[in-house]
């Protein structure tokens, strides 16, 4: 049987990982160890020659162990299976997914260089560009899923900083309103302004998985992850994930291992076990959010629902929803007529949803996107990209999707008696 053949779902169970490297356990333990035993002392000299780039990894030489902020074999196991997914050479798993974004971030910029990213995006990446990156001197500017390439080329040439454009970050579709961005329309925009060095276009994919969304088949360079989300999938791990080309995680590894902050072996033992069940979550969370949003469409309480399966088929960007996405996802936002005071109405309601930020867990979630996960982003920019007092972001589960519905409404039916 050719396994190379097999779809990820199936190679998720064990690819990797022999159990005769563990006393015949049909799941990779949990290696709780600091440091790895050298079998002698021109192993260990080896192992770190590779591992600080000293010299490249020989064709059939094995990266070997040495301590766990270095390599662990749960990260490594879990860092190959995440590899399956989005076809990708190499892979790096944080801590966080703000450790993931902000690493790639200080891998590829340094002062004077010149970031360019789409808005909306998450609202952490928004605080870390502009509150941190500034101070470091690298020049940002910002564009909207509705602009042109050609609208988008004039931008960074008026900006006087075309020559320093080093990295493009997009979040696709957009946190909180599933807006899209071209991926490839941006990747032709970096290949415009890459000469002497490559201009990398790096792709926030948090909202679609790596089930319904492959943007290095896009022309992205790097694809990242908040792997708390549908990679853990269960409420109870920070992860983050960047995944791309050997030659440009090798970089990220390398500030990685000076940061510390990769994952740690729990953290790489519960993503291991979260990507057993990840295409089977995510479908039944995809089908139950095509059903929910097709209710909430006709309700007369909400004039805005946000949901990539409610493109008309007519719109400008139909056809890149149909290009980049192979399901319509599971996020939603809606906009309640009344502002704020009938958003919390509605969210103080509700009782099979729960109130919280995060997402793509397998309970579903509710939260108020501009005062919270959204609150530092500047107000006048909050409602040029639509994050309004009204908007509500529904993040949604595994649950029945009937159950769903009438908790929905009859957080609704408060709304319109209050």
């Amino acid at each position: 049987m050719n396994k190379k053949a097999m779809r990820p779902e199936s190679r998720m169970m064990s690819y990797g990982y022999n159990p005769a490297w563990s006393e015949g356990a049909i799941k990779c333990p949990i290696f709780q160890t600091s440091t790895f035993v050298f079998r002698s002392a021109e192993e260990g000299k080896a192992f770190f020659e590779v591992a600080y780039g000293i010299r490249d990894r020989a064709p059939e030489e094995k990266t070997g162990l040495i301590y766990s902020r270095l390599n662990n074999p749960d990260l490594e196991i879990l860092e190959n299976r995440l590899r399956l997914w989005d076809q990708a050479e190499e892979c790096a798993v944080f801590n966080s997914g703000m450790a993931a974004m902000s690493t790639v971030m200080l891998s590829f910029l340094q002062p004077g260089d010149l970031l360019l990213f789409s808005n909306p995006i998450y609202g952490g990446t928004d605080h870390f560009i502009h509150h941190f990156l500034s101070k470091m001197d690298i020049k940002y500017l910002t564009f909207f899923p509705d602009q042109s390439k050609e609208e988008i080329i004039q931008l960074i040439e008026d900006s006087g900083y075309a020559d320093r454009l080093k990295m493009i970050f997009i979040e696709t579709p957009a946190n909180p309103t599933n807006d899209i961005v071209d991926i490839s329309m941006c990747a032709q925009i970096s290949k415009y302004f890459s000469h002497e060095e490559k201009v990398i276009l790096a792709v926030d994919n948090t909202y679609m998985g790596p089930l319904w969304s492959h943007p290095l088949q896009h022309g992205a360079d790097l694809v990242l992850y908040s792997a708390t989300k549908y990679i853990g999938g269960h409420s109870d791990v920070i992860a983050g994930a960047v995944l791309g080309s050997s030659d440009y995680l090798r970089k990220v590894k390398g500030l990685r291992t000076f940061l510390g902050n990769m994952a740690g072996p729990w953290t790489g033992w519960l993503l291991l076990r979260s990507l057993e069940t990840l295409k089977v979550r995510m479908e039944q969370q995809s089908y139950n959010a095509q059903k929910i949003a097709q209710y909430l469409d006709t309700h007369p309480l909400i004039s805005k629902v946000h949901y990539l399966g409610l493109i008309p088929s007519e719109a400008k960007e139909y056809p890149v929803y149909k290009r980049q996405y192979r399901a319509p996802g599971a996020m939603i936002s809606i906009v309640i007529d009344g502002g704020e005071k009938a958003a919390f109405r509605f969210l103080n309601q509700l009782q099979l949803f729960k109130l919280a930020v995060s997402l793509g867990s397998t309970e579903s979630l509710a939260q108020h996107p501009a005062t919270m996960t959204h609150v530092d982003v500047d107000p006048q920019m909050r409602q040029k990209i639509g994050i309004c007092s009204g908007l509500v972001r529904l993040s949604i589960g595994i649950e029945h999707y009937e159950d769903l519905i009438e908790d929905l409404n009859q957080a609704l039916q408060a709304v319109a008696l209050s």
